[in-house]
């Protein structure tokens, strides 16, 4: 179990940045990893998925100011992404902001996902955003910790489309 950084201390520095065409190979790579995606399918994506998805960070940074930055670690080294988008599903908080946050597991335990996500708040915030939501799987308890440090609330336990897991929605108000 990766030890998490105590809400007291320093964040470490990290940058957001618009990713770009080479960004679908990095998070490709930084996700390959069964545990980085045990809440997310528990399997590594296709390329073509990131491919999509980074295209579509692309728009919303354009058209929105904001989208799911890539994440890069005070040398500039990619180290996943946060940030936010419109929610991009058929169920669930249709409508609002969701934030949030994939790290490869090397950076996982010293307050990037934290440090990353105040700055998403700030943007976010700076666009014109009134609130967000968190979608997190009830056993992620790290990701559960982040949005407690960022002072969210729980608005809801749901089951996910398929049955077999819960989620959490947790909200913020900025």
């Amino acid at each position: 179990m990766t030890k998490q950084a105590p809400p007291n201390q320093t964040l470490p520095a990290v940058q957001l940045r618009v990713p770009t065409d080479e960004d679908a190979f990095v998070w490709h790579r930084l996700f390959d990893d069964p545990d980085v995606m045990e809440f997310h399918g528990g399997v590594s994506a296709e390329i073509s998925v990131y491919e999509e998805l980074t295209a579509r960070q692309r728009r919303h940074d354009a058209e929105l100011g904001f989208c799911f930055w890539t994440l890069l670690d005070a040398d500039g080294e990619p180290i996943g992404f946060t940030g936010a988008q419109p929610w991009p599903h058929d169920w669930g908080p249709k409508g609002r902001i969701e934030i949030g946050w994939r790290l490869a597991r090397a950076a996982w335990g010293k307050g990037y996902a934290t440090a990353a996500a105040r700055t998403t708040l700030e943007r976010v915030r700076a666009a014109g955003t009134a609130d967000v939501v968190a979608m997190v799987d009830v056993r992620n308890e790290r990701s559960v910790a982040v949005t407690r440090r960022l002072g969210m609330t729980l608005e809801e336990t749901f089951t996910l489309p398929g049955g077999r897991r819960q989620g959490h929605r947790f909200g913020l108000v900025l």
